[in-house]
């Protein structure tokens, strides 16, 4: 099969997803970084191992998406409607899930160091055997699952740090 561009990759995803995931099976590493899919319906794409940092899916509605071992740096999920997709083993550094509704989702030995659930609705989705959910972002509006799909040392209360607050106050004050 030939090469494919970036963009023809894309249009292939968004057009005859049959085609793509055909010619994914023959591929080892796929570079589809900073690409825009905000505001797709898409559903049954293998979108595994790929490198998709950057990225946006934005506005999203994904059914039954595998991103399981994709690197998902800095992506955009943000008022995303994500179904039964798998994001095992990813990387999710900095990734924003702010206001999206991730539903039965698989998020085994992804790495969620910084990543964003801000006002997003996490329910029945899969975070037990997650990596540093201690170190992603969410507030009181977050909707969590059930303890049973959350690390066993995971606290869903949402706590201000007041301290830091404080800390940039002083220093405002010492600038005058």
């Amino acid at each position: 099969m030939s090469e494919f561009t970036k963009e023809e990759l894309f249009d292939l995803i968004v057009n005859d997803v049959e085609k793509y995931n055909d010619y994914k099976k023959t591929q080892e590493e796929l570079d589809l970084s900073e690409l825009d899919f905000s505001n797709l319906s898409l559903e049954d794409v293998d979108l595994s191992g790929a490198d998709l940092s950057g990225s946006s899916f934005a506005e999203v509605h994904f059914t039954n998406v595998n991103f399981s071992d994709t690197d998902l740096t800095s992506a955009d999920f943000s008022h995303a409607n994500l179904v039964e997709c798998d994001f095992s083993g990813s990387l999710l550094n900095g990734t924003e899930y702010s206001y999206a509704a991730v539903s039965y989702c698989n998020f085994t030995d992804a790495d969620l160091a910084g990543a964003v659930f801000n006002e997003s609705d996490l329910s029945n989705s899969d975070f037990s055997a997650a990596d540093n959910l201690n170190a992603a972002r969410f507030d009181d509006e977050t909707i969590w699952p059930d303890e049973d799909l959350l690390p066993e040392d995971f606290d869903t209360t949402y706590t201000k740090d007041l301290s830091s607050l404080e800390d940039d106050d002083e220093m405002a004050s010492q600038d005058y």
